[in-house]
């Protein structure tokens, strides 16, 4: 779904992503590992467009998405969530997510005149696929709570679930299980399973939690320095002597004791 080429990313004399190459495999979970540092939000960020890359291509499908705006990528359903959840935390959770889907009626102030009906119809329909949301996430019980009041791990899921608010085709997530207790993480991990089976999306996941890569995804890809290392199976990819050393700075004499 998603080829990137020799793609760089500087900032000042910093290498942040050095001739990355890769792709991500459309109806598939691919985990995107490596030390701290290694260029992996940078490359999401560059991919999502929120970075013009410095050089290097992106496309999607044959397309050249290189540098497009994250508002139109997002129209073609490439959506990413951040590290840090950034939702609406004045408003609830049902309204965070009725607020994702974009060209609403209500924006425009001509249609608060005199398309009141045509708002009141979508407002409606919005609820209905809010709430169908929170209940699939298992967090239908929060459809009224403040986004600010709740939990670090519930903000992840409610960040899920915007992406389920449109038709995305491709969602990357940075560290969803970063400052996640295991019973939610393991609700978050159920909700992206679900969604790849059932609904055919497409996940790319940095993650640091290997048990929580071995349970999703598939290909795991390992950055270091801004550059791909290696791509295989996770098994693989813990038996490959640069990643040890990587992670390490060790040889294979103590690759039984790596828990990338």
């Amino acid at each position: 779904m998603i080829t990137v080429e020799n793609l760089h990313k500087h900032f000042g004399g910093f290498h942040a992503v050095d001739g990355a190459s890769l792709s991500f495999e459309e109806g598939v979970i691919t985990g995107l590992i490596g030390p701290n540092g290694a260029g992996k939000t940078t490359l999401f960020n560059v991919i999502a467009g929120v970075y013009q890359p410095t050089s290097g291509r992106v496309t999607m499908g044959g397309e050249d998405i290189t540098g497009l705006p994250p508002h139109e990528l997002f129209h073609k359903g490439v959506l990413r969530t951040f590290q840090i959840a950034h939702e609406f935390h004045s408003m609830t959770c049902r309204e965070n997510l009725m607020m994702v889907p974009g060209g609403q009626s209500g924006e425009r102030l001509w249609n608060t005149w005199f398309g009141r009906k045509r708002i009141a119809d979508e407002e409606r329909a919005l609820r209905a696929r809010a709430d169908e949301v929170l209940e699939f996430l298992t967090i239908q019980h929060l459809a009224e709570q403040r986004a600010g009041q709740i939990s670090g791990g519930q903000k992840k899921l409610l960040e899920l679930g915007r992406t389920m608010m449109v038709d995305a085709r491709i969602v990357f997530l940075d560290e969803v299980g970063a400052g996640v207790n295991r019973t939610l993480l393991n609700v978050i991990g159920d909700a992206i399973i679900r969604l790849n089976r059932e609904r055919g999306y497409t996940f790319v996941v940095i993650e640091h939690d290997m048990d929580f890569i071995a349970r999703l995804c598939g290909p795991v890809i390992c950055m270091a320095e801004g550059r791909v290392l290696a791509t295989g199976t996770l098994a693989d990819i813990k038996a490959n002597e640069q990643v040890i050393e990587a992670y390490l700075g060790t040889g294979l004499k103590n690759r039984d004791k790596v828990s990338v």
